[in-house]
Formats: structure tokens, sequence, C-alpha cells
């Protein structure tokens, strides 16, 4: 079920819902969903943890 184009995508969800016509179907969406969800909250902490490491330079770094 996954795809190269995995951003949230409504459209994308709802046309694999529908076709999510039996129950092996449906766990597949399901787990798709999470970890899909899961993958975005990690790159989300990523990128705050970049960020935070540029925040953190010592003063004196900026006397040089």
């Amino acid at each position: 079920m996954s795809g190269a184009d995995t951003a949230y995508n409504f459209d994308r969800y709802r046309k694999l819902l529908a076709e999510a016509d039996d129950e092996p179907k449906r766990l597949a969406f399901i787990n798709l969903l999470i970890e899909e969800k899961a993958r975005d909250r990690l790159a989300r902490h990523m990128i705050g943890t970049r960020l935070a490491g540029l925040d953190k330079t010592s003063p004196q770094d900026n006397d040089r």
C-alpha cells in the first residue's frame, strides 16, 4: 500500500480506504497510517534536534 509519494494526502487515503474492502486490506491501511505518522514525528524530532544544536554556541565562540 505504500508508494513513493507518502505525504499526507487526503485523496490518496480516501482512495486506499475505498479499496480496503476486506480485513487484511483494512489492517494494512491502518498500519500504513501508523507508520507514516511515526515517520513524520521522527522527522519533526530530528529537525528540532538539529535546530536546538544550532542554538548551542558557546559564548567563547563569539569572542573569536
